[in-house]
């Protein structure tokens, strides 16, 4: 899975500029309520903990994370939220003492693309096959059964570059690669480059993530009505 370590200084700034809207993540995980515990694969610096957390103080929260950079600034974040754990750890091997009703990611780990009518996609972290094997395995023995996973959805990849919120330039890039895309981050103050982070990753077929899902416990569960911010699927 990516290190986040040369851009963890900034994600708050480049996230909170307009790239993700995090009230609007957490009401659609309200929507799976009721559920009394939830997971985080790839929690990064803890803005959707902290949100969720804001409105459901009660919930018991975990939070995972590769990237220690990443958890020093969630754990700032979250001291007064005595409800979340937060740990570091790979998702392709890592085990935790209990299991949990919800677990989700956000564009963490594993996500999918829908652009317009064509057919969803999965998009991984993880640029080895048999490390996202692995990565779905582990999941799987952390989510009870007839528990729900939460894959995120977001809009098809591209070029992107906008003034953030302290100043600098944030741009991405994307290209095509044998078996996914490469990203490249870039951030700069005037002439200067502050960061700049290249990452892999893996894409899936819709009909490929599901028999990876489902061959860990996971179905696929459509939701009906408004838009959702989320795939859903059933652990069995």
């Amino acid at each position: 899975m990516g290190d986040y370590t040369n851009m963890s200084a900034y994600y708050d700034d480049i996230m909170t500029s307009g790239y993700y809207d995090y009230a609007g993540i957490v009401d659609s995980l309200l929507t799976h309520q009721p559920f009394a515990n939830a997971l985080e694969i790839g929690c990064g610096t803890g803005l959707i903990l902290e949100e969720l957390s804001t409105r459901q103080p009660r919930l018991a929260l975990t939070g995972i994370d590769l990237t220690e950079a990443m958890l020093v600034i969630a754990q700032r974040r979250l001291q007064k939220h005595h409800n979340i754990t937060l740990l570091q750890g790979d998702v392709i091997d890592f085990q935790l003492a209990q299991q949990y009703e919800l677990a989700f990611s956000y564009g963490g780990v594993w996500y999918f693309v829908i652009d317009g009518d064509k057919e969803p996609f999965m998009v991984s972290h993880l640029a080895a096959d048999a490390d996202n094997h692995h990565g779905l395995a582990r999941l799987a023995a952390h989510v009870r059964p007839g528990g729900t996973l939460l894959l995120g959805i977001q809009g098809p990849h591209h070029n992107y570059e906008r003034v953030i919120s302290n100043g600098m330039r944030y741009s991405q890039t994307i290209a095509p690669s044998a078996d996914g895309f490469t990203k490249n981050y870039y951030l700069t103050d005037g002439p200067n480059t502050v960061m700049a982070q290249t990452l892999q990753y893996r894409t899936y077929s819709f009909a490929d993530a599901c028999r990876m899902l489902s061959a860990q416990g996971f179905d696929y569960a459509p939701q009906q009505g408004r838009k959702h911010r989320f795939l859903a699927f059933t652990k069995h």
